[in-house]
């Protein structure tokens, strides 16, 4: 039984011949001068790629494999940063046939072989020396390239041989059903399971977005430029290619025209995006809370008086787009806000930035409402892997902070008598590969139980936990962790947080500090420089922490609210599989790691009575 179903009809209507390779066949003949990308040179410089020259680069790559032994069908995998060359490969693959395989860049060896093994891979593309010699060890073709312009030159002199009518012959019978990528899901409860997507999944869901009243216009362009002269509309890629949203973006960038900048590393993020000045950028919520943090802990005395005080301006201002509009007091503020803060801000996020896809990961109101009120129309979104990226978004206008608003175009979803989400759609995956019996698990006549838990709120779908994730306490209490997981993680201070409780007779917390952000933080609040162990068993920083984890209580009703906390010695590590690729908490290694830590926090607190440290 469904408690609310909402859906949105297709919009596109396609050819089934206009498959991805096809797709960028037909934009490269219809404007080959125009940018398909900018790259950065050594100095920084961006320099335009053309489609024409990037189709060329793809069909002598694609020829290369075809040289190398692939045959159509067979799996490619590609390993690497964002970066052009990623997209040549992964559009190589199609040009031949193939079906790729994206595989995360900071993937350990075991995550590696059993992709490898499982999605039977003949080919590896892959960027680092340290890469390349773990496949040795698992691929058992001597068919390994490198990603890099090395590689692809290697692979365009293999390719010498193989005739233009040999490479279209590949394609000769591709239609949008047929496969054309295994994304492999983080794997946050388990091993990760592949995700057939199919060519339609991402030509025809990229055309709905284009379509789409709601949705489209962040692609759209100057109306009064020629199709072919318009590269006004920017995107830069930082999130890792193997990512289903990166991906999607990418399909979408070239489905639209929009030019892609590659940004290779979140160290350079900052930088790329002054630089490159993008209008619209796929990033996951923790981008946002960081560029906030960041802009927070670098400011003292008068300074952060007056940030702080401007961001809670830039926040009412978001808040009044819901309510009716700003009041004359408010646009007051808000003009005094902006010259002396929001501007600026502005300024080093490109100057240009319109648009934010938020996803992967649920966005505190507090966050999206300080860059809506900054000027960044942010569109939070709702999918998974198989779902192609996003299966509903907020729209341009007219949206609720803290929802996922409503179905894109062709794609419909609903709430089952639990609350879990159930979605369809013309992005819906094909099954998980080698794993009929995982498929049959998720499916429903037709429907993906995604796992997730919403609720409708305005005729927007929330999102308020993980079925799997909620804990039951022994009195028989449910608990749902993510409200208060979010908002902790929020904290400039804090890297992740992870609720305990599940069996037990109340709510604890691991809490776990971020390294990176810890430094600036440290000195904000007039402490002497430490690093996170030493930090964990500091009384200042446990005073403070604690403020947080009282403040993620006032959340909650008083019975879901954390007893107790402890601030862990190390931040969590994917390297440890603690944290997915994605940044998604891998709760039951989390658990099993810091099990010590656990029992001690239940052999010894009394909960009638305990406070936050």
């Amino acid at each position: 039984m469904s408690l609310f179903e909402m859906s949105s009809p297709s919009l596109a209507a396609l050819d089934d011949r206009m498959h991805l390779s096809a797709m960028l066949d037909a934009r490269a003949a219809q404007c080959p001068a125009r940018a398909f990308a900018e790259v950065k040179d050594h100095e920084g410089a961006w320099s335009a790629v053309s489609l024409g020259e990037f189709r060329n680069q793809v069909r002598a790559v694609a020829k290369g494999l075809v040289a190398s032994g692939m045959k159509v069908g067979d799996r490619v995998g590609i390993i690497g940063d964002t970066r052009i060359e990623w997209s040549v490969v992964d559009f190589a693959v199609f040009a031949a046939g193939g079906v790729s395989v994206p595989i995360y860049p900071s993937s350990s060896a075991s995550q590696i072989e059993w992709i490898l093994d499982d999605a039977e891979v003949k080919i590896v593309v892959a960027e680092t020396s340290e890469q390349r010699e773990i496949l040795a060890k698992f691929v058992s073709s001597p068919f390994t390239f490198a990603l890099d312009e090395a590689g692809m030159a290697e692979l365009t002199e293999l390719g010498g041989s193989v005739t233009d009518a040999d490479l279209d012959a590949c394609t000769a019978n591709t239609v949008l059903s047929d496969l054309a990528s295994i994304i492999y899901t983080s794997g946050t409860t388990g091993r990760p399971k592949g995700a057939m997507l199919t060519h339609g999944n991402f030509v025809v869901h990229a055309a709905n977005v284009e379509l789409d009243p709601g949705f489209g216009p962040f692609v759209q362009g100057n109306p009064g430029v020629g199709a072919c002269e318009q590269e006004d509309v920017r995107v830069l890629l930082f999130l890792p290619l193997a990512h289903v949203f990166a991906r999607f973006a990418m399909v979408l960038a070239l489905s639209s025209g929009s030019v892609i900048g590659y940004s290779p590393s979140h160290k350079t993020l900052a930088a790329d995006m002054a630089s490159f000045k993008p209008t619209w950028m796929p990033l996951v919520p923790r981008v946002l809370e960081t560029i906030l943090n960041r802009a927070d802990t670098s400011m003292e005395g008068t300074k952060k008086k007056i940030f702080r005080w401007a961001a809670d301006v830039a926040r009412d201002a978001s808040r009044a787009q819901e309510t009716g509009g700003m009041s004359g007091s408010l646009k007051l503020k808000y003009a005094v806000a902006d010259k002396l803060v929001l501007a600026k801000i502005r300024h080093l996020l490109g100057g240009q930035l319109g648009y934010v896809l938020s996803g992967g990961a649920r966005m505190l109101p507090e966050v999206g409402h300080f860059f809506r009120g900054l000027g960044v129309t942010v569109m939070q979104g709702y999918g998974l892997t198989e779902t192609t990226a996003a299966a509903t978004g907020t729209m341009v206008r007219d949206s609720i902070m803290g929802t996922v608003g409503q179905p894109i175009a062709g794609c419909a979803v609903k709430l089952a008598d639990d609350g879990e989400i159930y979605t369809q759609g013309t992005n819906l995956f094909g099954g998980y590969w080698n794993a009929p019996e995982a498929t049959a698990e998720v499916m429903d006549d037709g429907w993906f139980a995604t796992g997730d838990l919403g609720v409708v709120e305005d005729g927007s779908l929330k999102i308020v936990g993980r079925k799997k994730e909620i804990l039951v306490l022994s009195s028989g209490k449910n608990i749902q962790p993510a409200v208060l997981e979010d908002f902790m993680r929020a904290h400039p201070a804090i890297q992740d947080a992870v609720v305990v409780g599940e069996g037990r007779n109340f709510v604890s917390a691991l809490v776990a500090l971020d390294e990176a952000l810890l430094s600036a933080w440290l000195r904000a609040e007039d402490l002497p420089e430490m690093n996170v162990e030493e930090a964990s068993m500091n009384d200042r920083v446990r005073e403070l922490i604690g403020k947080v984890v009282a403040s993620a209580n006032e959340q909650v009703s008083k019975a879901e609210g954390i007893k107790e906390y402890r601030i862990v010695s190390r931040s969590f590590s994917e390297a440890r599989e603690e944290m997915t690729a994605s940044l998604k908490i891998r709760r039951k290694e989390v658990l099993a790691h810091f099990s010590d830590v656990i029992e001690a926090i239940y052999a010894k607190a009394k909960p009638g009575s305990a406070k936050p440290e």
